[in-house]
């Protein structure tokens, strides 16, 4: 019985594993910015919530953009302009991370799951130059993240995907975003990404 129950807990949690709409880039080496550019390089892994996909965007200004979708044991590069972003990771619900970059440097950050009411909910996570924080580049698990994510890129299935669910991501991010500006400017820092935060 409990051997039975085992694989249907497997099955539960490894069941949509294969439905990322993203594919598996050709070259496995993360790229530097363009000279006046920046680049944020999303990753994920975790064994919890890993048949869940969440859905990265840049929401400067209030604009969504869509960035990508992140599978667990996957990382995603964006490069963008340097200066103040604002990112956003949806699941069941919506959370974001702000960001001051700086032109020509690479900076990361790792999708975090957590439980929700019906299934695993996402945090965003800077990856600081800072041993007192939560998530550190200085740290072995930056390092097991960096070389046990693959590189992946979006393509026609995934910007569809997008374009059939930006109600719904819109929705998230009105509910979300006033709850996120309620936070306390320390709670902001520790999920700010700072221009020396950079590798």
């Amino acid at each position: 019985m409990f051997y039975r129950l085992l694989l249907l807990v497997s099955v539960v949690l490894f069941a949509g594993c294969a439905s990322n709409p993203m594919q598996v880039s050709a070259t496995q080496t993360l790229q530097q910015p363009q000279s006046d550019m920046a680049q944020v390089v999303f990753m994920r892994s975790s064994f919890f919530g890993a048949a869940i996909n969440a859905s990265l965007y840049d929401v400067t200004d209030g604009e969504i953009q869509f960035i990508g979708i992140i599978a667990n044991d996957t990382k995603i590069p964006y490069e963008t302009e340097p200066g103040k972003r604002v990112f956003m990771v949806v699941s069941e619900a919506a959370d974001f991370m702000e960001a001051n970059l700086d032109s020509g440097k690479n900076y990361f950050s790792i999708a975090t799951p957590r439980m929700g009411a019906w299934k695993a909910r996402f945090s965003l996570w800077p990856i600081k130059n800072d041993p007192s924080a939560e998530f550190q580049l200085n740290s072995k698990d930056f390092e097991k993240w960096v070389s046990a994510t693959k590189l992946v890129e979006n393509t026609d299935k995934s910007k569809a995907w997008f374009e059939s669910n930006k109600r719904s991501v819109q929705q998230k991010y009105d509910e979300y975003w006033p709850v996120w500006k309620n936070k306390s400017a320390e709670e902001l820092s520790k999920r700010t990404l700072e221009e020396n935060d950079n590798n």
